[in-house]
């Protein structure tokens, strides 16, 4: 259970975390260097296997219990004309995906992925950011440890997603207050905002920035300030799964603008975690490359509901399949490299 009932207690959990297993990931170079193949010859599906053995701190790694995590948050900021659906589309999602309707409930099933929706607080959206923070410490920080204690302690992958109305203008005012550049350079079209929504969008993001620019220093206070219960919950979600071992997918441009503010608290605190993809969305791949995190796949998808997340589920399966099944070259008495 989360012990941190206030930024102090958070900002301490989140400096203090686990290293991976070097030892695990240097088995898994062995053995690929054995098998038979050309070296380096399946690329970064051989750095995968060693990413899930690091973390997981196993050899070889396994991906028996694979869990996709998709949380459901409303915003304020919805307000402001920023969505082309209204923030009671974030309900009726939840809805169709416990009804087993949404591409995700199909996604995960072919992942052999389990998966839980959990909405945080629809009934309360979030402040409009433009007039106050999103959440005060207190809702933020619930909302952190209802994220990380939604991580199962013998997951072996943990992928992230999200649902909510108005939550790529969180996402990019986050990553705006994070990574600098104001609502021209990371805001998206989201749901398909036209170009009067786009305006008010990038408007929005830059009235947020300067209301709340005292805050540029604190990346958890600003991820208050301009966040979600849902953005909230996938950081706290990352933290868990790095103190408990367990590798991360992020998703897309906002389960990824959620997991950022721990970077900027410890430079390595993302290290357990893999993009799955890189999403259509407009500041995704700009993120990506600020955060250092080389996307699996890359299919011109913007969704969410870590529907990106789950089907790079599939390349890691690929992954581990080889590493584990091929013979070496001494079983199946092939030569191996000339010398």
């Amino acid at each position: 259970m989360a012990e941190f009932t206030s930024f102090t207690d958070l900002r301490a959990a989140c400096l203090d975390l686990p290293a991976g297993d070097t030892s695990a990931a240097d088995a898994v170079a062995r053995r690929e260097a054995e098998l038979t193949k050309p070296p380096r010859s399946l690329g970064r599906l051989e750095d995968s296997v060693a990413w899930l053995a690091r973390w997981q701190g196993r050899t070889p790694p396994r991906l028996a219990r694979v869990e996709i995590l998709v949380f459901a948050g409303n915003h304020g900021v919805t307000a402001q004309g920023v969505s082309a659906f209204p923030a009671e589309v974030t309900a009726q999602m939840v809805a169709n995906f416990a009804a087993g309707g949404a591409a995700i409930n199909q996604l995960a099933r072919i992942a052999g992925a389990s998966l839980r929706v959990i909405p945080i607080l629809l009934e309360q959206p979030t402040a409009d950011f433009t007039a106050a923070p999103a959440m005060d410490e207190a809702a933020f920080v619930a909302a952190v440890a209802a994220g990380y204690d939604a991580v199962a302690p013998d997951a072996d992958l943990v992928c992230l997603g999200e649902m909510g109305i108005g939550n790529t203008t969180a996402a990019a005012a986050v990553a705006a207050a994070l990574f600098g550049g104001g609502g021209a350079r990371w805001a998206g079209r989201g749901t398909g905002v036209d170009d009067a929504g786009l305006a008010r969008k990038q408007a929005v993001i830059d009235t947020a920035l300067a209301r709340h620019a005292a805050l540029l220093a604190d990346p958890l206070s600003l991820a208050a300030a301009l966040g979600g219960r849902e953005l909230a919950a996938i950081l706290g979600a990352t933290l868990a799964a790095r103190r408990r071992g367990i590798p991360v997918l992020l998703d897309g441009f906002v389960s990824t603008a959620a997991a950022a503010p721990l970077k900027k608290v410890r430079a390595d605190a993302l290290d357990h975690a893999l993009a799955g993809h890189v999403s259509a969305e407009a500041g995704h791949r700009m993120l990506l490359d600020e955060l250092g995190l080389a996307p699996l796949l890359d299919l011109d998808m913007r969704l969410g509901e870590a529907s990106g997340a789950a089907i790079a589920v599939l390349v890691l399966r690929a992954a581990l399949a080889c590493h584990t099944g091929m013979a070496t070259f001494a079983e199946a008495k092939v030569a191996g490299k000339s010398r």
